[in-house]
């Protein structure tokens, strides 16, 4: 398959995950999705660990430093979106309403990221690319596929993203609630959805990763057997495809969807 060498301005383009059992987490993964790893030392007996499908870059992880473990942080992802310029947008993003957390920094022999909260509180990451522009594959199975935020503020959530990003917003239905599609260039990039009162109360905003897998129900077997925990069972969206919740043994949450808008590669066959 063709490699991704650029990505589109404004959209997603990386996900890393942070993890409080670095070890465990790269064997749950790279058995549940058939990923490779290179492991790159970043300090001692610490490693910034690309995952790779077929030797292309799909994702990266890394070891928590041990004062965060101590403090009992969550494992968890962090999604990062590709934009032009990182200083000028964390300045912009603190005038909307964000909190910058780590940033702007240059990564050394890749590019230039700013990690924030948004005013909602949930995690997300810019990246200026300039020797890495991100995941190496797109629309294939085992690669990360859609992105969605669960807000407490729908209308500040989509406020910000499209003031900073430039973002198209489109509300429309989805069961008896409402669900919010972003786009760019009439593409879409990205979902929200309202935090309602049935959601449990220890769960914060947050962006959620979503990876195509073949089968979801399968995928779900798998991960149960490598000793990670199903939060929401296979469920069925209409025109969308199959997805689930699950966590990794660190306790870091993400999905994975089985999509039936036929977009996907079958990049085995």
């Amino acid at each position: 398959m063709p490699k991704v060498t650029s990505v589109t301005n404004n959209t997603f383009c990386w996900a890393e995950l942070c993890s409080s059992d670095w070890s465990a987490a790269k064997t749950f993964y790279t058995e549940l999705f058939n990923w490779q790893f290179d492991d790159q030392p970043i300090g001692d007996d610490y490693y910034y660990t690309m995952l790779q499908k077929d030797k292309d870059d799909i994702a990266a992880m890394y070891q928590m430093m041990q004062e965060q473990v101590d403090a009992q942080v969550q494992s968890h992802w962090l999604a990062y979106i590709a934009v032009e310029n990182v200083d000028v947008l964390a300045v912009e993003a603190q005038s909307l309403g964000a909190h910058i957390i780590h940033g702007p920094h240059d990564v050394p022999g890749a590019g230039r990221m700013v990690m924030m909260s948004d005013p909602t509180g949930a995690l997300v990451a810019l990246w200026q690319a300039k020797e890495h522009s991100g995941c190496q594959r797109k629309l294939e199975f085992n690669v990360p596929y859609w992105h969605e935020l669960a807000s407490i503020d729908v209308a500040a959530s989509t406020s910000f993203y499209t003031q900073l990003l430039g973002w198209k917003a489109e509300v429309m239905p989805m069961g008896e609630s409402q669900y919010t599609l972003f786009s760019v260039n009439s593409e879409p990039v990205a979902g929200l959805m309202e935090m309602t009162s049935e959601w449990d109360e220890s769960i914060t905003p947050h962006w959620m990763i979503y990876f195509s897998v073949r089968s979801c129900d399968a995928m779900v077997a798998q991960a149960e057997q490598l000793a990670g925990t199903v939060c929401v069972p296979p469920t069925d969206i209409v025109q969308v495809g199959r997805f689930a919740v699950l966590s990794d043994p660190s306790g870091a949450v993400f999905s994975i969807l089985e999509s039936t808008s036929g977009d996907i590669i079958d990049s085995e066959q």
